[in-house]
Protein backbone atom coordinates (compact mmCIF):
# COMPACT_ATOMS: atom_id res chain seq x y z
CA UNK A 1 0.00 0.00 0.00
CA UNK A 2 1.27 3.43 -0.81
CA UNK A 3 1.49 6.55 0.83
CA UNK A 4 -1.40 8.27 -0.73
CA UNK A 5 -3.95 4.86 0.09
CA UNK A 6 -2.84 5.67 3.60
CA UNK A 7 -3.35 9.07 3.69
CA UNK A 8 -6.77 8.29 1.88
CA UNK A 9 -7.87 5.52 4.85
CA UNK A 10 -6.64 8.04 7.85
CA UNK A 11 -8.32 11.30 6.35
CA UNK A 12 -12.04 9.51 5.55
CA UNK A 13 -15.02 11.60 6.91
CA UNK A 14 -17.18 10.04 9.81
CA UNK A 15 -16.35 10.74 13.41
CA UNK A 16 -19.28 8.53 14.83
CA UNK A 17 -19.35 4.82 15.32
CA UNK A 18 -21.18 2.50 13.11
CA UNK A 19 -21.76 -1.22 12.66
CA UNK A 20 -18.57 -2.54 11.23
CA UNK A 21 -17.96 -5.83 9.93
CA UNK A 22 -15.64 -7.63 12.37
CA UNK A 23 -13.70 -8.88 9.29
CA UNK A 24 -13.78 -5.83 7.35
CA UNK A 25 -12.23 -3.63 10.19
CA UNK A 26 -8.89 -4.84 8.81
CA UNK A 27 -9.05 -5.48 5.32
CA UNK A 28 -8.31 -2.51 3.43
CA UNK A 29 -4.67 -2.58 4.97
CA UNK A 30 -4.13 -6.68 4.38
CA UNK A 31 -2.10 -5.83 1.48
CA UNK A 32 0.33 -3.54 3.62
CA UNK A 33 2.21 -6.43 4.93
CA UNK A 34 3.26 -7.51 1.98
CA UNK A 35 5.58 -6.28 -1.21
CA UNK A 36 7.54 -2.84 -1.04
CA UNK A 37 10.15 -2.99 1.53
CA UNK A 38 9.96 -6.66 2.30
CA UNK A 39 9.64 -8.29 -0.89
CA UNK A 40 9.22 -11.76 0.49
CA UNK A 41 6.74 -11.50 3.77
CA UNK A 42 3.75 -13.95 3.39
CA UNK A 43 0.55 -13.22 4.43
CA UNK A 44 -2.12 -15.71 6.21
CA UNK A 45 -5.50 -15.27 7.42
CA UNK A 46 -6.68 -17.37 9.67
CA UNK A 47 -9.91 -15.47 10.09
CA UNK A 48 -13.18 -17.60 8.63
CA UNK A 49 -13.66 -15.53 5.22
CA UNK A 50 -16.94 -13.51 5.06
CA UNK A 51 -19.74 -12.27 7.87
CA UNK A 52 -18.47 -13.70 11.31
CA UNK A 53 -21.52 -14.93 13.75
CA UNK A 54 -21.89 -13.84 17.26
CA UNK A 55 -22.74 -16.76 19.99
CA UNK A 56 -26.59 -15.38 19.40
CA UNK A 57 -26.95 -16.64 15.44
CA UNK A 58 -26.46 -13.06 14.91
CA UNK A 59 -23.68 -11.27 12.34
CA UNK A 60 -20.97 -9.99 14.44
CA UNK A 61 -20.17 -5.89 14.46
CA UNK A 62 -18.09 -3.65 16.08
CA UNK A 63 -19.63 -0.42 17.08
CA UNK A 64 -16.79 1.73 15.77
CA UNK A 65 -15.51 4.00 13.24
CA UNK A 66 -14.21 2.03 10.21
CA UNK A 67 -11.25 4.36 9.16
CA UNK A 68 -9.98 4.37 12.62
CA UNK A 69 -10.85 0.57 12.75
CA UNK A 70 -8.55 0.34 9.11
CA UNK A 71 -5.71 2.50 10.62
CA UNK A 72 -5.19 0.42 13.42
CA UNK A 73 -4.35 -2.60 11.15
CA UNK A 74 -2.61 -0.92 8.87
CA UNK A 75 -0.25 0.40 11.69
CA UNK A 76 0.19 -3.13 12.77
CA UNK A 77 0.95 -4.34 9.56
CA UNK A 78 3.44 -1.93 8.22
CA UNK A 79 5.33 -2.43 11.58
CA UNK A 80 4.97 -6.13 10.98
CA UNK A 81 6.33 -5.96 7.57
CA UNK A 82 9.24 -3.41 8.85
CA UNK A 83 10.05 -6.48 11.70
CA UNK A 84 10.82 -8.33 8.58
CA UNK A 85 13.18 -6.91 5.79
CA UNK A 86 14.39 -10.76 4.87
CA UNK A 87 10.54 -12.02 4.99
CA UNK A 88 8.81 -13.98 6.92
CA UNK A 89 4.52 -14.55 7.75
CA UNK A 90 2.23 -12.29 8.49
CA UNK A 91 -0.67 -14.23 10.63
CA UNK A 92 -3.87 -12.38 10.77
CA UNK A 93 -6.70 -13.77 12.57
CA UNK A 94 -10.53 -12.30 13.92
CA UNK A 95 -13.20 -14.37 16.24
CA UNK A 96 -15.92 -13.47 18.44
CA UNK A 97 -15.34 -14.67 22.31
CA UNK A 98 -18.87 -13.59 23.66
CA UNK A 99 -19.77 -10.41 22.92
CA UNK A 100 -15.97 -9.78 22.12
CA UNK A 101 -14.21 -9.47 18.83
CA UNK A 102 -10.41 -10.79 19.05
CA UNK A 103 -8.44 -10.43 16.51
CA UNK A 104 -4.38 -11.05 16.78
CA UNK A 105 -1.56 -9.75 13.93
CA UNK A 106 1.42 -11.95 14.63
CA UNK A 107 4.88 -11.58 12.74
CA UNK A 108 7.98 -13.74 12.64
CA UNK A 109 10.25 -10.88 12.84
CA UNK A 110 12.88 -9.74 14.54
CA UNK A 111 10.97 -9.36 17.96
CA UNK A 112 11.15 -6.46 20.31
CA UNK A 113 12.98 -6.45 23.52
CA UNK A 114 11.18 -7.17 26.87
CA UNK A 115 13.14 -4.24 28.57
CA UNK A 116 11.06 -2.21 25.87
CA UNK A 117 7.74 -3.59 25.93
CA UNK A 118 6.69 -1.23 28.64
CA UNK A 119 6.91 1.97 26.63
CA UNK A 120 5.81 0.30 22.60
CA UNK A 121 2.81 2.98 22.97
CA UNK A 122 4.74 6.57 24.34
CA UNK A 123 4.28 8.65 21.76
CA UNK A 124 7.64 8.80 19.73
CA UNK A 125 9.22 5.89 20.98
CA UNK A 126 10.67 3.50 18.28
CA UNK A 127 12.47 0.39 18.46
CA UNK A 128 13.14 1.51 14.28
CA UNK A 129 16.42 2.68 13.08
CA UNK A 130 16.73 6.60 12.99
CA UNK A 131 14.62 7.97 10.21
CA UNK A 132 12.94 4.50 9.76
CA UNK A 133 10.31 5.68 12.36
CA UNK A 134 8.14 8.30 13.92
CA UNK A 135 7.24 6.44 16.83
CA UNK A 136 3.33 7.27 16.88
CA UNK A 137 1.94 4.66 14.97
CA UNK A 138 1.63 2.24 18.29
CA UNK A 139 0.60 5.57 20.12
CA UNK A 140 -2.37 6.50 17.61
CA UNK A 141 -3.44 2.78 17.72
CA UNK A 142 -3.61 2.42 21.48
CA UNK A 143 -5.77 5.56 21.53
CA UNK A 144 -8.15 4.16 18.67
CA UNK A 145 -8.40 1.08 20.56
CA UNK A 146 -9.11 2.86 24.02
CA UNK A 147 -11.55 4.99 22.14
CA UNK A 148 -13.54 2.13 21.07
CA UNK A 149 -13.53 0.80 24.75
CA UNK A 150 -11.18 -1.87 23.27
CA UNK A 151 -7.77 -3.41 24.87
CA UNK A 152 -4.20 -3.87 23.34
CA UNK A 153 -1.82 -6.52 24.27
CA UNK A 154 1.61 -7.17 22.71
CA UNK A 155 4.01 -10.54 23.33
CA UNK A 156 7.75 -10.24 22.08
CA UNK A 157 10.16 -12.64 21.66
CA UNK A 158 13.74 -11.50 20.19
CA UNK A 159 14.50 -13.49 17.38
CA UNK A 160 10.84 -15.25 17.06
CA UNK A 161 8.22 -12.69 16.24
CA UNK A 162 5.23 -10.83 17.94
CA UNK A 163 1.65 -10.94 18.87
CA UNK A 164 -0.50 -8.34 19.37
CA UNK A 165 -4.40 -9.31 20.16
CA UNK A 166 -6.53 -6.48 20.27
CA UNK A 167 -10.16 -6.97 22.42
CA UNK A 168 -12.93 -4.72 21.47
CA UNK A 169 -16.95 -4.99 22.62
CA UNK A 170 -19.22 -6.27 19.89
CA UNK A 171 -22.19 -3.95 19.34
CA UNK A 172 -25.40 -4.98 21.86
CA UNK A 173 -27.81 -5.95 18.96
CA UNK A 174 -30.22 -7.19 21.99
CA UNK A 175 -30.23 -3.44 23.56
CA UNK A 176 -30.48 -1.79 20.60
CA UNK A 177 -33.65 -4.29 19.61
CA UNK A 178 -35.37 -3.53 22.75
CA UNK A 179 -35.21 0.26 21.74
CA UNK A 180 -37.55 -0.16 18.73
Amino acid sequence: MDAQAQLEISQRPGHEPEPVEVPAAGEEGLGAGDGEGAPDVRVERASVPGPISRHDGGLAHLPGIEHQLQQVFLNLFLNARDAMPRGGWLSVSTRVDGDLAVAEVADTGSGIPSEQLARIYDPFFTTKGIGRGTGLGLSIIYGIVRDHQGSIRCDSAVGQGTKFTLTLPLEQVVARSAMK
